[in-house]
Formats: C-alpha cells, structure tokens, sequence
C-alpha cells in the first residue's frame, strides 16, 4: 500500500489546480479521427492499486479528464490483473491502458499482448533521455519499447537517527560498517530480541547484496544463473554472520503485537527500503527521527541497488490506441504534470526531469534515492528470470535463512533448479 505524508501535504485543490494547467498547456496531438461533436471516447485504465493507491490515482485521471473533454478515463481495480488482461485480450475485451510492472514486459512482450511505443514517441518528439535509462531497459524486448515509465523505486538504507546517536554511530557506507552497527545497535532482554539492528525479513534483497558482492544473477545470455560463485556466498555469510549475532530472528517483525511498521515503532533500527516507505515512516512515526544513505557497498567498493517500479502500458489489442496514447503522454512525458503526481502519490516519477523540481531538491530525504537511482540497475528482462527468482532462489534462501540449508546448499540447489527453469522459460 502506499501513504501519503502529513509532513507534505498538498492539498486536492492544489493538485487539481497544477494538472488543469499542465493539461491545458500540453498540445493535443491525438492520432485519433476528430470525434464529432458530442462523441466522447471512453478508455478503462487497469491497475491493482487499491486504497490510498487508488486515491492517487484517481487524481490523475479526473485532471486528465478535466483538460481532455473528448478523451474520458475510468480506472478500475483489478486483481491479478496480468493474468486477467490476457484473458481479456483474447476475447477481444482488453483495457486501453494498464498500470504495469515492467518486471512482467519480458514474459508479456515475446507474447505480442502489448503494443510497442516507438513510433509514437518519435512522432510526438517524446525524448527518451527525458527518462530513466534503466527503467526503459525494462520495457524493452527485442529493441521494441511496451510502456512509459510511471515511477522508480530502488532500496537504501533508512536509519534510526536516535538509534544511532545513543551509540555513538554514524550511518553505515560499508559491509563492514554495516555488520558492526547492526550488532551494536541490537537490544535483547536475556534470550529475547526486542530490538533488531538491521531487518534481515525480506530474502528478495539477495540480488541487492549480490551486486554489492560483485557479482550477477545470470550469465550474459540469461541461460544460466550465476549466483553459486564466491560473490553469492560472501552475501550468504554476511547475513549468516549478523544472524549469528542475534542482530535478527527470522519472523520478528510479524510476531510483533503492533501491526505498524516495525522501523516506525522503533523495534528495527536500519532497514534498507524504497521512496514508497518515506511517507509511511512519516505519517504512522509518530515519535521517529529518520534519515536515509544510500547502500552499503561491498567488499570490494562495489555499489548495489535493484530498480524496480511501475509504467503505463497499452495491450495490443486495445481498439483505441490513439487516444490511450494520449493519456499516456500526458501523465508521463509533461514534466507539470509528472511533478503533480509525485506531489499526489509520494513516489518518484519515471521522468527524470522533474529531480531539479523543489518537491525533490529541498527534500534532504529524497536525495539519497535519487543518487542511488545513478548505479540502481534492474532484474535481468529474460522471460526466465521471474519463475528462477521466485521458484527456485527465494525458496532455498528463505530454507538458509530458517536454518535448514548451509548458504552452500541453498546456492547449489537454487542454481540446479534455476538453470532448469530458465531453459523451460525463456524465449529468444
């Protein structure tokens, strides 16, 4: 889910107010046949973003529709909505637009479910560069481009500003750093851990720590995993070292009683999160001082994030493609209005554009992101790589973590099962 923050509020009005005029100013270059007079085109825009999500996106679409009286955009929730929109596509009921995770376009792509952009950025004098370079990888397959980013995200490191004063500590810039000030920072009573120094929950992060390490999570040609090397064991040790500190339990923030964010309830003193989480830690920390650093490096200086985020896609069998296009442009490549969705939604936008904007550049929080977004790199696009990271890795690593494999084991059978799915999976 995503929160908005009380400590940037902006209020609807103003969010309203700054779209109608981004959307007024933005040229209407609309490939559709000029709809008579009355004729209104109606578009469904798909996504799973429900609640507060929903909320901001709701903002967008009724600026969209406020400043584009011929184009009219319905957002509708749908879950699983991937599986739902091939479905859909085939019986010839597609959305016009979908909110899409670009991790997906490799698998979706070789599938011919969604429409390639090119030609309509060149058209339009929609400039590539004006985006993330990583993030436009990932909607790429075969040197076709599915989507326009909507938002990136990669993991820093957030910290307990009190935390780390009472012991004496600065933020962590290194491996070593980092193990010493998650064990100095972990309180127990007797056996009990009250307070972790560093959450070790999410396994996911692996290829993060893997990248620190040095090392890849497939070869070149994506027809084999390369993680079961030195560097994929380094990043096992390390956690198997701080686990062995006592520096976290397995399952220790979800049988905390406080269902709130255990970073924000002062049980956790460092986790290494998104932009999403800064207007969480700010709304629901009520007695939280936090700052935020980029990665740790590695031990040999190597720097490591994973990019990910969200794009707007349209299916290829959408009937309307003019005007999804429209869209499209307008919330992505207008740098008002891709500022006024950062001001709405807290994230931040797939427009690179917008990082000189004030909502950014006088928000010491949001810096170290962006800086980590220079050297952030995405998953491998290989339609493999998916069903390798949650069928055959994440399950041996959450076995090592619960202590029934060695890091070697769980390297050597996520190796052997991966290779296999990747073989299975992928699609040249």
């Amino acid at each position: 889910m995503r929160f908005s923050s009380p400590a940037r509020v902006i209020t609807a009005a103003a969010i309203a107010l700054t779209l109608a005029v981004a959307g007024c100013s933005t040229p209407n270059s609309m490939k559709d046949k000029p709809a008579a007079d009355g004729e209104v085109t109606k578009l469904k825009l798909w996504g799973d973003w429900s609640g507060e999500g929903e909320t901001q996106i709701q903002t967008m679409v009724k600026a969209f529709n406020a400043s584009h009286p011929k184009i009219q955009v319905q957002y509708v929730i749908q879950k699983e909505m991937a599986t739902k929109f091939l479905t859909a596509s085939t019986a010839g009921q597609p959305p016009d637009v979908m909110i899409w995770d670009r991790f997906l376009t490799g698998n979706y792509a070789p599938k011919n479910v969604l429409a390639p952009l090119d030609e309509r950025l060149a058209k339009d004098n929609v400039n590539k560069e004006d985006f993330y370079a990583e993030a436009l990888r990932e909607l790429t397959y075969q040197d076709k481009l599915y989507g326009i980013p909507l938002t990136v995200d990669a993991r820093a490191l957030f910290y307990n500003k009190a935390h780390l004063k009472e012991a004496g500590l600065q933020p962590p810039t290194t491996w070593a750093e980092l193990e010493a000030a998650a064990t100095k920072l972990t309180k127990k009573q007797g056996s009990k851990l009250v307070r972790a120094g560093l959450s070790l929950g999410d396994v996911g992060l692996f290829s993060m720590y893997l990248r620190q390490a040095g090392g890849d999570m497939v070869n070149e040609d994506c027809s084999k995993t390369a993680f079961n090397n030195p560097q994929g064991l380094a990043a096992l040790e390390l956690w198997q070292r701080m686990m062995k500190a006592g520096v976290y339990k397995r399952g220790f923030e979800t049988n905390l009683k406080d269902s709130t964010d255990a970073f924000a309830t002062g049980k956790v003193s460092m986790i290494l999160t998104g932009p999403w989480s800064v207007a969480t830690y700010r709304k629901y920390g009520k007695n939280l001082d936090f700052g935020v650093v980029p990665p740790p490096t590695g031990p040999n200086g190597d720097k490591g994030s994973v990019m990910g985020g969200w794009s707007l896609a349209i299916p290829q069998a959408s009937k309307q493609q003019d005007a999804a296009w429209e869209f499209v442009k307008w919330w992505t490549a207008d740098k008002k209005n891709s500022v006024a969705w950062a001001k709405a939604s807290q994230n931040l936008p797939g427009n690179l554009t917008v990082n000189d904007d004030p909502f950014f550049s006088s928000d010491e929080t949001y810096k170290p992101f962006i800086d980590t977004l220079s050297f952030a790199k995405i998953r491998p696009t290989c339609s493999g790589y998916a069903p390798m990271e949650g069928e055959a890795l994440i399950p041996n690593l959450e076995l090592f973590v619960e202590g029934k494999q060695t890091a070697e084991q769980a390297l050597k059978k996520a190796q052997d099962q991966g290779d296999k799915l990747l073989a299975q999976n992928n699609q040249k």
